[in-house]
């Protein structure tokens, strides 16, 4: 049985402040799953503030969706900060690959700030690892195929020091040196915006709950994103959609337990 079931336990036991600088599109929706999980977000993204709001903070989630030049000063300045306090900073490359602007913004914090887990999709991976333009706007377009994208993924983690959860078909999350293989999720939460920005604030609740296990903690948080949205899937009846989906999968995070997590997890470790 996978024990990722103590490291959300965590989460609810110590309700981590989350400090989102998120995005316009999924803000409110980052906001409440973080209070689902049993932590509390707080959602600043002014270059006048974040420092001080990530200095009350037990982790920092960066998100590079609708960007502009002042969330990207924030960004930065928030990151400097929760390196100088030792808070494990999530980090979004939202779209990456589909603007010049948006590159040069992810080159400069991956460059800037220690991240601890870079949160993507495969075609994100893809754009900072270096290869050709595959950004669809912000969703996964032509990616590389699963035995291809592992190994590229535990580069990218090994040469950054961090861990990379790749989200996918498959789900990979690794440091480099060991590597998680999830298979826990439905299509379905393609068509649901804003999923991956959940993910990713998720993930920097988990890792502010448990900062000495970030890759344990990474995996535990995409795991329960994807056991989570079996569950809102399952509950669909003909006559719902996406809409319902978006809300079941809330009240899946609301009523998850440690317990449900390790009995549910579909989980496989290479080291």
């Amino acid at each position: 049985m996978t024990a990722f079931g103590a490291l959300f336990d965590r989460v609810r036991e110590t309700s981590p402040l989350v400090h989102c600088i998120s995005n316009l599109v999924s803000a409110n929706d980052c906001a409440n799953i973080v209070l689902a999980a049993g932590a509390s977000p707080i959602m600043a993204d002014d270059p006048e503030e974040v420092e001080e709001i990530t200095a009350l903070s037990r982790a920092l989630c960066l998100s590079l969706g609708t960007p502009n030049p002042r969330k990207a000063e924030a960004m930065v300045k928030a990151g400097r900060t929760a390196a100088r306090l030792g808070l494990p900073v999530v980090f979004d490359p939202v779209g990456v690959g589909a603007s010049q602007f948006r590159q040069s913004i992810a080159a400069e914090v991956l460059r800037e700030v220690p991240v601890t887990v870079l949160r993507c999709n495969a075609s994100e991976l893809q754009a900072l690892s270096g290869l050709v333009q595959v950004s669809r706007g912000v969703d996964a377009g032509k990616t590389l195929p699963p035995e291809a994208l592992r190994p590229l993924a535990e580069q990218f983690a090994a040469q950054h020091h961090c861990v990379a959860a790749v989200t996918g078909a498959e789900d990979i999350v690794t440091d480099g040196k060991t590597t998680h293989i999830l298979r826990n999720g439905t299509p379905l939460l393609r068509r649901v915006t804003g999923a991956g920005c959940m993910l990713s604030v998720l993930t920097a609740a988990f890792v502010g709950a448990n900062p000495d296990r970030p890759l344990a903690a990474a995996a535990a948080a995409v795991c329960a994103m994807g056991l989570c949205g079996e569950t809102a899937a399952a509950r669909l009846t003909g006559e719902e959609g996406t809409g319902t989906l978006r809300m079941y999968l809330m009240d899946a995070v609301s009523n998850l337990t440690g317990e449900q997590l390790d009995q549910g997890a579909n989980d496989e470790l290479y080291c």
